[in-house]
């Protein structure tokens, strides 16, 4: 069912993914937008999160807020589950008692990693013990957003990038201007996601009255070290690049090894899927390209 909202509160909307979905929503001149960030808005204290839902009275709330510092995550799980999973439910449990809709951003890393074809929807989450500690985290935001909103919207994508915070081309652009040899991860597959689409995602599923968990990225599947040669061929940067695998570049948090998330059920509902891996990062690339020659 079509619903379109009007007033949408965007939730972490200073970060990678809420810059541009802040933005989408204001685009649309009936839709009136509150754009919260830290430290008005703070989803781990539910006084602060009661105080903006009843300033504000939203119907629809896109819940961007995340402890996204994978690494940092096992040395911080308490912080991490803090924000991700007790924050989230936070923020469900103003949505509903509100009234309003949710849309709550979850990640590929509630799945351990080794299956060989796209997980659905109905594909059960690992273990948390399999789980890194920002797996452990998310799922634990996934779990009390439907325990406190059964009816929210949680949306998993995979591999994000922009031009709103850090990410995978920002790194591999700057250590190839650096000189010198790049070793790059050949044996993660995944779908590098760019924010802007994923907002735009966002916007439409916005007017829909769907619930449940849907799975949103960009189309297609690469590895890390794919990724980067693409990045470095669209930048026009002749950099040695090689090819390593996981155990030859240790990181203190687990990485599945796969995690392309089926995002059938997705197109099916607006009609079609995100664009290429391939094209959004050509996208990426040219707005990086201007943004630096002005």
């Amino acid at each position: 069912m079509r619903t379109k909202p009007k007033k949408v509160m965007v939730i972490g909307a200073c970060g990678l993914l809420g810059t541009p979905t802040a933005a989408v929503f204001g685009r649309d001149p009936a839709i009136d937008v509150e754009a919260v960030d830290l430290p008005e808005m703070d989803i781990t204290s539910a006084e602060l999160v009661r105080a903006s839902f009843d300033a504000f009275r939203p119907d629809l709330v896109v819940n961007c807020a995340a402890y996204t510092a994978v690494d940092d995550c096992e040395e911080n799980e308490q912080l991490a589950c803090s924000v991700n999973g007790t924050g989230a439910g936070i923020v469900a449990s103003a949505a509903e008692a509100g009234g309003a809709r949710m849309i709550h951003i979850s990640t590929d890393y509630v799945f351990e990693g080794n299956a060989s074809e796209p997980y659905s929807e109905d594909h059960p989450t690992a273990p948390p013990a399999r789980l890194s500690a920002y797996g452990r985290s998310k799922l634990l935001g996934e779990q009390q957003v439907r325990k406190n909103h059964p009816a929210a919207l949680i949306v998993r994508t995979a591999w994000l990038y922009g031009p709103d915070g850090p990410g995978f081309p920002a790194a591999i652009l700057r250590r190839a201007r650096d000189g010198g040899e790049l070793r790059v991860v050949n044996d993660q597959t995944g779908s590098p996601t760019y924010a802007p689409d994923l907002a735009a995602a966002l916007y439409k599923l916005g007017h829909h009255d769907v619930s449940g968990i849907i799975h949103v990225t960009n189309s297609g599947r690469c590895t890390w070290y794919s990724f980067a040669l693409e990045i470095l061929r669209l930048a026009g940067l002749d950099v040695p690049v090689r090819s390593v695998s996981t155990a030859e570049f240790p990181r203190p948090a687990k990485r599945p090894a796969f995690s392309v998330l089926d995002t059938r059920r997705y197109a099916q509902l607006v009609g079609q899927p995100l664009r290429t891996w391939h094209d959004a990062v050509a996208a990426y690339i040219a707005d990086h390209t201007s943004a630096t020659k002005r």
